[in-house]
């Protein structure tokens, strides 16, 4: 299939399959705290799926492919969400920091993401043919089931 990028593919279908792809590569440093860690302030409890560090890690990925020159303000609030103030309005409370800056690094290591001076994250060209091979695979597997 040439031509296949991650913008012909669904988002939801697109994490899942490279969240799939980055736990059974087995190249992703997972952090030993992720089990007991909260991805945010304004959440009361941590994620109950086992693999949300692989599901974040495909997110950020196809966000960083979409939007080139994000940093870790921008993904804070990107994967911020509304703080339960009670009986008050919710108001916007940001990811945490510490969590995302892992999930850089750890794509970072296995050569995903690069760092720019300027710009802060971008996709690297390894990283880039790894995203469009999946996204490639997942439109054949959706032309099989028609």
């Amino acid at each position: 299939m040439a031509g296949v990028t991650v913008k012909d593919v669904s988002a939801p279908a697109f994490v899942k399959a490279y969240a799939a792809y980055l736990k059974r590569t087995g190249k992703l440093e997972v952090p030993k705290w992720v089990d007991l860690v909260k991805t945010a302030t304004h959440k009361e409890l941590a994620p109950y799926d086992p693999d949300w560090f692989y599901i974040r890690a495909a997110s950020v990925a196809r966000h960083i492919y979409l939007r080139r020159g994000v940093g870790v303000g921008g993904l804070r609030k990107n994967y911020g969400g509304a703080k339960n103030r009670g009986n008050r309005p919710h108001h916007h409370a940001d990811a945490s920091g510490s969590v995302l800056r892992k999930v850089l690094q750890a794509l970072e290591k296995i050569k995903v993401l690069e760092k720019d001076e300027v710009k802060g994250r971008t996709i690297s060209q390894d990283g880039q043919k790894d995203l469009d091979r999946i996204a490639a695979q997942i439109v054949r597997a959706a032309q099989k089931d028609l």
